[in-house]
C-alpha cells in the first residue's frame, strides 16, 4: 500500500497518528505549506526540513503551466525537480481555475476555462487532472471536484455535490499509479448537512486511502464552519486520514484537531508574512507598526526558531515590505510556529493533556476570557471543558476563514501584545 495510517493516541474525537507515505513518515495533526510552483517563496528545501515541514502542497494547475507536467515527468517527478526528499500533495487544479481565471463553464465533461496564455478555451477533465498528477508524482493526489463556495446557495450546491461523486469514479479509473500515489476524495455539499452526509457516504463506499473536507474557507460564518467539520469527521472512517482544505489560522487548526481532523493547508502563514505580520501565541504581531521600530525583543521570546534567536523586532521592522529578507524571515518564523503548534497538538493528545493545551492556547490568545462563542460550542462537542478560560461571551469580532486569502481583514489584537 502507498499509505499507512496508525492512530497512536486519542482524546475523545481528537487523534494523534503516524501517517506513512512513500517519501516520508509523518505525524498528525500536520500542516502543509503551499508551494505554488515547487517552492515556498523565499525558503529553501533545507530550511523547510529544519522547521519540521513534513508535506508540501503543490498546485497542479500552476505546475502544469510551468514548468509543465511533461518536464517534471522527464526529470523524475517533482520531488527530484525541487530537491525535496519528504512528502508532497498536489491539488486537482480545479480550485485555481475557479479562483484565478474567468470560469467559462462547468459541464459533466469537465471545467472549461480561459487559457492564461492566449485566452482560448481550455478543458480540464477528471481524467486529465489525474494524468497530470500522475506525472508530477506526489505522494497524495486530489480528485477533481466541482468546487462551489459556501456563500452560494440553491440547487447549484446539490448539482456540484452529485457531480463530485460522479467525477470520483472517473478519477479512480484514470489513476495509473495507485501503488505509489494515494488518491483522496473531497467531501462537498456546502452547508447542507443532508448533502454532506450523502457525499461522505458515497466517497466512503469507494474505500479511498483518505478523505478531504472541501468547500470551506470560502466566507462562511465560523459557526457553520466548525459544524460542517464536526459532521464530516464524525462520519468519515476512523482508520483513514481526514484533511480540512484551506485552513491555516492557528485557532482553526486547534479547533479542527479537537474535532478529529488530521491535515491542513493554507497560504496564510507565508502570505501574511509578506505583509509584515508574525504569528505569536497572543495572535499576530504587526512588524510594520511604528512601535516596532525600536523594539529590541525577538518576535516571540518563547519561540526557539532561528529568526527569534538571531533577529529583533526592530531589525525586521526595517526590512518588511522594503527588502525581500523581511518576508523570508517572517515566513520562516510563521511556518516554524505552525509546525510547532502541530507538534504540540500531537504530543498533547499522546500524553492525555489536550484539554490543558487547548485552555493554555486560548488563554494566551484571549487573556480577557473573550473566547468566541463558536469556539466554546465546538469544544463542547469535542468533549473539552474550557470553562476555566472563558468569560461570558463578548462581542469579539470573529474572523472568518476567507481571511486566509484576505490579509487586510485579519484580526490584529494590537492591544494585547
Amino acid at each position: 500500500m502507498a499509505l499507512r495510517f496508525e492512530i497512536l493516541g486519542r482524546f475523545n474525537r481528537a487523534r494523534a497518528a503516524r501517517l506513512t507515505l512513500p517519501h516520508y513518515v509523518c505525524q498528525t495533526p500536520l500542516f502543509m505549506p503551499v508551494g505554488t510552483q515547487g517552492t515556498i517563496k523565499g525558503l529553501t528545501t533545507n530550511q523547510l526540513e529544519e522547521i519540521g515541514c513534513q508535506i508540501i502542497l503543490g498546485n497542479t494547475y500552476h505546475l502544469a503551466l510551468r514548468p509543465t507536467s511533461e518536464l517534471l515527468d522527464e526529470a523524475g517527478g517533482l520531488h527530484k525537480f525541487m530537491n525535496w526528499p519528504r512528502a508532497l500533495l498536489t491539488d486537482s487544479g480545479g480550485f485555481q481555475m475557479v479562483s484565478l481565471l474567468h470560469l467559462a463553464d462547468i459541464t459533466e465533461k469537465g471545467v472549461t476555462f480561459q487559457s492564461p496564455v492566449d485566452g482560448k478555451p481550455m478543458l480540464l477533465t477528471p481524467e486529465e487532472s489525474i494524468q497530470i498528477q500522475n506525472r508530477i508524482g506526489a505522494d497524495i493526489i486530489m480528485a477533481l471536484d466541482d468546487v462551489v463556495r459556501t456563500t452560494i446557495t440553491g440547487p447549484r450546491i446539490e448539482e456540484a455535490m452529485y457531480r463530485t461523486l460522479r467525477w470520483i469514479d472517473r478519477c479512480i479509473a484514470a489513476h495509473k499509479r495507485p501503488n505509489e500515489q494515494n488518491l483522496f476524495g473531497i467531501v462537498q455539499g456546502g452547508l447542507d448537512p443532508v448533502l454532506r452526509d450523502i457525499c461522505v457516504g458515497g466517497l466512503v463506499d469507494r474505500n479511498l486511502p483518505g478523505y478531504a473536507i472541501g468547500g470551506l474557507a470560502g466566507g462562511e460564518d465560523k459557526d457553520s464552519f466548525w459544524r460542517v467539520v464536526a459532521q464530516c469527521t464524525a462520519a468519515l472512517p476512523e482508520d483513514k486520514p481526514r484533511y480540512v482544505m484551506g485552513v491555516g489560522y492557528p485557532l482553526d487548526i486547534v479547533v479542527c484537531s479537537a474535532l478529529g481532523a488530521d491535515m491542513y493547508d493554507c497560504v496564510y502563514p507565508t502570505r501574511t508574512a509578506r505583509f509584515g505580520t508574525a504569528l505569536v501565541p497572543e495572535g499576530v504581531l504587526k512588524l510594520k507598526h511604528r512601535a516596532m521600530a525600536d523594539d529590541t525583543r525577538p518576535i516571540d521570546p518563547s519561540c526557539s526558531c532561528m529568526v527569534c534567536k538571531n533577529y529583533t523586532r526592530a531589525y525586521i521592522h526595517c526590512l518588511v515590505t522594503k527588502d525581500a529578507m523581511g518576508s523570508q524571515l517572517l515566513s520562516y518564523h510563521n511556518l516554524y510556529y505552525i509546525m510547532q503548534l502541530s507538534r504540540d497538538l500531537h504530543s498533547s493528545i499522546i500524553e492525555g493533556r489536550l484539554p490543558k493545551f487547548v485552555c493554555d492556547f486560548l488563554h494566551n490568545m484571549f487573556p480577557e476570557g473573550d473566547v468566541p462563542e463558536w469556539v466554546c460550542n465546538a469544544m463542547e462537542v469535542a468533549g473539552i471543558n474550557i470553562s476555566s478560560c472563558c468569560a461570558p461571551f463578548s462581542s469579539y469580532q470573529e474572523h472568518n476563514s476567507e481571511n486566509c486569502f484576505r490579509e487586510e481583514e485579519m484580526e490584529m489584537k494590537s492591544g494585547r501584545l
